[in-house]
């Protein structure tokens, strides 16, 4: 497979990655709801994250490096929200 084919596949990979997360980001930013949303599972999706960061560092793939960086803003926008529900939750419990 030549270099250019290489190349779009992984723009097409980082593409679909970026806007497989969006409609997620998108609600939970405008119902301000996380309930249905999984702690554990974004705490274990932003560390794979992480470590996708540093094995794309490693190999020099920057593809892998951007849509793993994209998705670390996007699980961590949602990890904001659900961290200030919880801290809501816990002020009305006291």
């Amino acid at each position: 497979m030549d270099h250019a084919a290489i190349s779009a596949l992984g723009i097409v990979a980082t593409i679909l990655s970026t806007v497989s997360l969006m409609p997620q980001v998108i609600r939970t930013w405008r119902t301000r709801s996380t309930d249905d949303i999984s702690t554990a599972w974004l705490l274990v999706a932003l560390v794979a994250m992480a470590v996708w960061i540093a094995y794309g560092s490693l190999i020099d793939a920057p593809a892998v490096i951007l849509v793993n960086v994209l998705s670390v803003f996007q699980c961590g926008s949602i990890l904001f929200v659900k961290v200030q529900n919880l801290r809501a939750a816990a002020a009305k419990r006291n």
